[in-house]
């Protein structure tokens, strides 16, 4: 299955995992709460984002979860406290259980166009992005990680997430 790289970073910010789904009632998920992206969404940040270049406000998901073959709408605040100049990209990586799909870097920059955005990145940002998820997304359990470099392999940020769809 090929995956588009332009596709893949939405992917990321629309993957939901319901704790109670994972962990059933009685148990306690293994995750760091403080590591949530603030928002309504189910994203969490790789480590402390103290020091990364992109401090997110929030990102919120109407609906969320998503739903395939739904309309999606994220919104998403940030501020970028250094510039982010051409050359910054994206460790991409989406798996399907075990089974990795993508693994790719992609132009941070060209990503950025899809929401209207250009480099250099810098300052305050507000983003409004609508999609729709394909209803042929394949039930089962998907991973997406996203780790974002400056050219000069200083890190923006690093996000993760996973849902399941049925």
């Amino acid at each position: 299955m090929k995956l588009s790289v332009s596709v893949a970073p939405l992917l990321l910010s629309t993957l939901v995992a319901s704790k109670s789904f994972l962990f059933g009632s009685q148990q306690q998920p293994l995750v760091d709460d403080s590591l949530s992206v603030p928002g309504d969404n189910p994203l969490e940040f790789c480590a402390d984002p103290t020091d990364y270049i992109l401090a997110i406000d929030h990102v919120d998901l109407d609906p969320n979860p998503p739903q395939k073959g739904k309309a999606l709408q994220i919104k998403a605040k940030g501020n970028f406290t250094e510039e982010v100049e051409q050359g910054a990209y994206i460790n991409l990586s989406v798996r399907y259980g075990l089974i990795t799909l993508v693994k790719t870097t992609a132009d941070l920059c060209e990503q950025m166009k899809e929401v209207d955005e250009s480099c250099p990145l810098e300052g305050a940002k507000d983003i409004t992005k609508d999609v729709t998820l394909p209803k042929e997304i394949p039930p089962g359990t998907y991973t997406v990680l996203a780790d974002v470099y400056t050219q000069k392999a200083k890190q923006v940020t690093c996000l993760k997430a996973t849902v399941h769809f049925s």
